[in-house]
């Protein structure tokens, strides 16, 4: 399975921001870069008395909505899975996964971090750096949020091509 790196931190920290803008470093450097977004809300994709949702309605366990340029998988779930198994969904088809949120995860994580937005996180298992526009007393490998070469490079060094 591909490596997982999740994006953590205050909401309006810029999270969204900074993955957009490792994908296209990613995809500058020829790599596959697949993304889990982590919503706190319930999402809803399929339309009540359409086929698919009359799939699922009659029992389906699952069933995938296909389009010229799209497929969406929609699974109904008992429990919230844990981020490997929504990353298994992805196969072999990536070679990173970036996830957004995922805080209590045991993957490594990236926080970011801005002064407007108070201390960093605490209690983060597995931090290992953070993007920040201030300079912080952290034993935590620290990068300017603009670094988003160096960012990368760091995270394809330990974990792309350490695979």
């Amino acid at each position: 399975m591909p490596p997982i790196i999740s994006i953590v931190g205050e909401s309006k920290s810029g999270k969204t921001t900074l993955i957009e803008k490792l994908i296209s470093e990613f995809k500058s450097k020829g790599y596959r870069v697949a993304t889990i977004k982590h919503s706190v809300h319930g999402l809803n994709f399929d339309t009540p008395g359409k086929d698919s949702w009359r799939h699922i309605k009659a029992g389906g366990a699952a069933t995938v909505i296909v389009s010229p340029d799209q497929v969406v998988l929609i699974k109904p779930i008992s429990a919230q899975p844990d981020l490997n198994e929504i990353a298994r969904l992805f196969g072999e088809d990536c070679d990173i996964i970036l996830a957004e949120g995922f805080k209590q995860s045991p993957v490594p994580k990236v926080e970011v971090h801005r002064k407007a937005a108070g201390p960093i996180l605490s209690h983060i298992n597995n931090l290992i750096a953070i993007a920040t526009d201030e300079p912080l007393e952290s034993s935590i490998r620290q990068f300017s949020l603009n670094d988003i070469k160096g960012l990368a490079d760091f995270l394809e060094s330990g974990f792309i091509k350490s695979k």
